[in-house]
């Protein structure tokens, strides 16, 4: 009786265990076809997520926030077309769905304390019913893993007008190099209240451009109006840094953007490029130059100052006007010191000279002297000859 039981107890748990691992196989089944469905697979999630670099490893970093501006001719990519045309669409879109289908997370937005942990993960739910967008229910959605679907029509692509960036500056011991990526991206909404003016701006959540990149890289985009092939995808856009935004906060202890820092708008302008320029240049001043770049610089910097003088001296011959050959040789004798005399000075003196007649002289009769031989006292009259 007792074997009996044994052999019953064994075979209920060995038909619980094929049972459990035929429900995990069919999950890892359904992952798989979302993932193809979607083509995106967990092989190209790893080779797009790249490994941090520990801070052990770090010598320096620099965390950046720069506005894009969807209006700006550079960044024109970003937002059309705002309708999806041939398999096309916009930086949103794209984003939008992905984080309703679960397939990518997305992170509350802190203003300057962005954390990308689980505790800070958004509800999509509630964040679309926050932005009054419409949606369903969609396929497959469960408790756990929620799904919606948006139509086409209430995507509120016309009011995203902005993105905000997250951009890491940093060098570490490992590459030797200044490297810089972009962390994360937030969609701006811009939306204009019931009394009109100026719109106000919603930022609506950050996603992390790594788990994004897999996506992007699907979409192809092209970039200027002149080349109507679509050479470039979103990931290349932005990890050749195609995009042009600028600096409105730089992480601080007192976690300030500029605009409170530099009220002042030149103040501002002056602020935001000093950051730009501190950037380019801290790669360089890392190193020690050769000799060869020493020499480049100083031929560059003598380049810029011949250059400077001869727009200089463009400018005083426009100001003076008249016919230029005076003015070369009014310049001439001011620049030559005053114990040498100019080339064309020199010049202007020998033609004097040749071209100057010398005055004729008066021809003069001389007398001629008496002969010593005839003598002063008697003297033969011709009259007396005769």
């Amino acid at each position: 009786m007792k074997k009996l039981r044994y052999i019953f107890a064994v075979a209920l748990l060995a038909g619980l265990s094929l049972q459990a691992g035929a429900q995990v196989t069919r999950k890892t089944d359904r992952t798989k076809k979302d993932e193809t469905a979607a083509g995106v697979t967990q092989r190209m999630r790893d080779f797009y997520e790249k490994p941090e670099v520990s801070d052990a490893s770090k010598m320096w970093e620099r965390i950046i926030y720069r506005q894009l501006d969807l209006t700006q001719p550079q960044n024109l990519a970003l937002y059309y077309p705002d309708e999806p045309v041939d398999g096309q669409e916009s930086l949103f879109r794209i984003i939008l769905r992905v984080v309703c289908n679960g397939q990518v997370p997305a992170y509350e937005y802190l203003d300057g304390r962005e954390v990308f942990t689980d505790q800070y993960k958004i509800k999509v739910g509630e964040m679309l019913d926050r932005f009054h967008i419409i949606y369903t229910t969609g396929r497959g959605s469960t408790e756990k893993n929620p799904k919606y679907v948006i139509e086409d029509s209430d995507v509120p692509t016309n009011e995203v007008l902005s993105f905000y960036a997250i951009e890491r500056y940093e060098f570490n011991s490992l590459e030797n190099r200044v490297t810089k990526q972009i962390q994360a991206l937030c969609p701006v909404l811009h939306r204009v209240d019931d009394y009109g003016g100026e719109p106000i701006k919603y930022p609506m959540f950050w996603v992390k451009l790594d788990q994004l990149r897999p996506y992007l890289a699907q979409q192809s985009i092209f970039v200027d109006d002149d080349n109507n092939l679509a050479k470039y995808n979103y990931d290349d856009y932005f990890q050749l840094g195609m995009y042009k935004g600028d600096i409105y906060k730089t992480r601080n202890l007192r976690n300030l953007s500029l605009m409170q820092m530099f009220p002042d708008p030149d103040d501002l302008k002056h602020a935001q490029d000093s950051i730009e320029n501190r950037l380019r240049a801290f790669d360089r001043n890392l190193w020690v130059p050769t000799r060869e770049e020493l020499a480049e610089r100083q031929e560059a910097e003598e380049a810029a100052r011949l250059k400077a003088e001869g727009l200089s001296d463009d400018v005083v011959v426009s100001e003076r006007g008249g016919d230029t050959d005076e003015v070369e040789e009014e310049t001439s004798t001011v620049t030559t010191p005053k114990n040498k005399r100019s080339v064309r000075q020199k010049k202007s003196t020998t033609t004097k000279k040749k071209t100057e007649k010398k005055p004729e002289k008066k021809k003069t009769t001389k007398k001629k002297k008496p002969s010593s031989s005839s003598s002063s006292g008697a003297v033969r009259s011709v009259r007396r000859t005769k």
